[in-house]
């Protein structure tokens, strides 16, 4: 591989078909909120198993993306799996640093491109990331910018290891990660 993942692997709870996008949209858009402990056990149960102690981060959200919505739909997600697995949240170690525009529909490249520079460690919690095992919470796996971005951040931090557990991935032809 020209470019190897700096992250230890992904676990998928599904696929991103008709039906997991019919979840997501209810959880995401419907603010059916109540749905994150029912995705986050099918998304721990295609977890690795984590022993010793792990860090559970979500993607972060802008904060006008947050004021708007309500809630960070990966928060509600890493909440819920860190209560499964007895492990450590840690909610706010990235921060969105500006607004990023809606990443469906753009290409690879653009999604990368939105992305650069928008996502870093929250200075506050640099020390708890150091050599931490952490596992990365999204809701939809895409093109893999938004992780990639925040592995990329995490590492910085000196991460010893970043796994990304995500409730729906899309695989296709053009858009693999």
């Amino acid at each position: 591989m020209a470019e190897p993942p700096r992250h230890a692997g992904i676990a998928a709870a599904t696929l991103y078909n008709d039906a997991s996008r019919k979840l997501v949209i209810a959880f995401k858009h419907g603010r059916r909120i109540a749905m994150a402990a029912m995705l986050a056990r099918m998304m721990a149960a295609r977890l690795p198993a984590m022993d010793g102690d792990w860090l559970i981060v979500p993607v972060p959200l802008h904060w006008r993306r947050l004021w708007h919505r309500g809630f960070n739909q990966s928060a509600l997600l890493a909440r819920q799996i860190a209560r499964l697995k007895s492990q450590r949240l840690l909610v706010d170690g990235l921060l969105r640093t500006r607004p990023t525009p809606m990443l469906g529909g753009l290409g690879r490249s653009a999604r990368a491109r939105a992305l650069s520079g928008a996502i870093t460690v929250n200075p506050r919690r640099t020390a708890f990331l150091r050599q931490a095992r952490i596992l990365l919470v999204d809701d939809v796996l895409t093109s893999g910018a938004t992780t990639t971005a925040c592995v990329s951040a995490l590492r910085r931090a000196g991460a010893e290891q970043v796994v990304i557990s995500c409730f729906a991935r899309v695989l296709s032809e053009t858009e693999k990660t």
